[in-house]
């Protein structure tokens, strides 16, 4: 689940003087405006534009301002080591000279292991590169993403420019409200580890001619894993979770997925108009629409049950090249009357209180609540000697990106709930750490007029989440900004 409701805009940092970031700015518009003008376009000669000063300077950049800029790859260095020990100049100076004389090789990433949310024991494995192998990564996906995104269907969310989850959700609140209420709610299983190379080559090799950049992209694929036991391991299937260049690559070997299920909305399609898909009904056939973010989606069926269930076989024919698989265990078949959850979101079309009208409602999942209370209890455990001040600030950064994130869903409930909770939780446990009886605990939190203050601790005050405003998210579909398409180009 994502952590915050932040846009991915893809932006280019402030910090990168204004010369490269112009530079790389302009590349990218001229290679998305090439790409969707000419579907069929195979580029040749973006090597040049990897190795670019600019585009390595933009690409450090982005790699330095990444929380992940602390963890050393297999070669002990973070970015804080080269820009001490090298410098950034020298840095990438080495980097484009090996880059342009043929000679850089990716070294394997550096396999940790973090637990999966909801507490099942299972762990994730992630694959932390070197800093030189992210900066290269980094370049990659400046040159080839705008290239892919030009081709990209409009259904797929995540991991790409100006899109959030938000527009996942309301996209399916929007058609579950127009009949499309038989779902297919989706797991692959383990899909960044299975993804087939050559497959994925070949997806690429599709809309790139330049075999210095495919052989670098091979390379990444082909680097291998150091296991956390010393060991190292070789790569013969996925996308290292952890990667820079991951995520694009993952979303350029679903759009297979992609463009199966959702070609017939393209203009010409059989439901490319509301009076084809009316027509269709009138006949009793099924219209659906799916919904991706990264490698978990959603199938929408206006029609029935065995609908549902003959995408599902022809789903599987098409992730089966690719190397991938439903997760039997996770993969069902349900109305939306039933409710699923997605995106750290529980959907369900039900009724109105009161009333005789259905809606389809977005709640906040019962997951992400209890790993929540779970963040605020270890916080806030009654033995903890913690300074208040900086369990506050620590509080208080998790309580707002939390709420910020699912402010749109219908939650006002869930979030006066959870202020009730984190506030007594702060009570009980500097009762215990100052020795404070009921009566310290009213004198200290309330003021001559007699009513209660929010905790607060050197000048730090805890945040209300109940006070986060719910609104609704609008649908955006074909209106969500492309960050490449100038006024002058639009």
């Amino acid at each position: 689940m994502p952590k915050d409701a932040a846009v991915n805009t893809d932006a280019l940092d402030e910090r990168v003087p204004q010369g490269p970031r112009s530079r790389v700015s302009e590349m990218q518009a001229k290679l998305h405006r090439w790409a969707a003008a000419d579907p069929g376009r195979r580029f040749d000669d973006l090597f040049n534009f990897v190795y670019d000063p600019a585009t390595l300077l933009v690409a450090f950049d982005r790699v330095a301002g990444n929380t992940g800029a602390r963890s050393p790859g297999v070669d002990g260095l973070t970015v804080v080591d080269i820009e001490a020990a090298i410098g950034v100049p020298g840095f990438l100076n080495d980097l484009r000279t090996q880059l342009k004389e043929g000679v850089f090789r990716p070294l394997p990433v550096r396999e940790r292991r973090i637990p999966k949310p909801g507490g099942s024991g299972k762990v994730r494995r992630l694959g932390i590169p070197t800093v030189a192998d992210r900066v290269v990564q980094a370049a990659l996906k400046l040159v080839l993403e705008p290239i892919f995104e030009a081709v990209f269907e409009p259904v797929s969310y995540g991991f790409r420019p100006m899109r959030r989850a938000h527009d996942a959700i309301a996209e399916i609140q929007r058609f579950g409200t127009k009949g499309y209420r038989w779902v297919l709610d989706a797991d692959i299983e383990a899909c960044f580890d299975s993804i087939s190379h050559t497959a994925l080559m070949d997806r690429v090799r599709a809309r790139v001619k330049d075999k210095r950049v495919l052989a670098l992209v091979k390379a990444f694929l082909k680097a291998g894993v150091l296991t956390e036991l010393g060991y190292q391991e070789d790569s013969f299937a996925g996308t290292p979770q952890g990667g820079i260049l991951s995520p694009l690559l993952a979303n350029i070997a679903l759009s297979v997925l992609d463009e199966h299920v959702h070609g017939p909305w393209r203009p010409g399609g059989i439901m490319s108009t509301p009076s084809r898909r009316a027509r269709r009904r009138g006949k009793n056939l099924p219209n659906w629409r799916i919904v991706r973010y990264a490698d978990d989606f959603v199938v929408l069926v206006h029609g029935d049950r065995q609908d549902v269930e003959a995408l599902r076989e022809d789903i599987v024919h098409v992730l089966e090249p690719l190397g991938l698989r439903f997760s039997e265990a996770k993969t069902r078949i349900l109305h939306m009357d039933e409710a699923f959850d997605f995106l750290g979101f529980r959907i369900q079309w039900k009724r109105k209180r009161g009333t005789d009208k259905w809606y389809v409602y977005t709640f906040i999942a019962d997951r992400p609540i209890r790993s929540l209370k779970d963040k605020i209890r270890a916080l806030t455990s009654r033995l903890s000697q913690q300074r208040p001040r900086d369990v506050l600030i620590r509080l208080n950064q998790i309580m707002r990106g939390w709420a910020h994130y699912f402010r749109h869903a219908v939650c006002q409930h869930t979030l006066d709930a959870l202020e009730n909770f984190v506030w007594w939780r702060v009570i009980y446990w500097w009762k215990k750490l100052h020795r404070w009886n009921w009566r310290d605990v009213r004198r200290r939190l309330t003021g001559p007029n007699g009513r209660w203050r929010r905790p607060a601790a050197d000048g730090i005050e805890l945040f209300n989440i109940a006070s986060v405003p719910v609104t609704r998210y609008r649908y955006r579909g074909i209106k969500i900004p492309n960050p490449w398409i100038t006024p002058d180009h639009a």
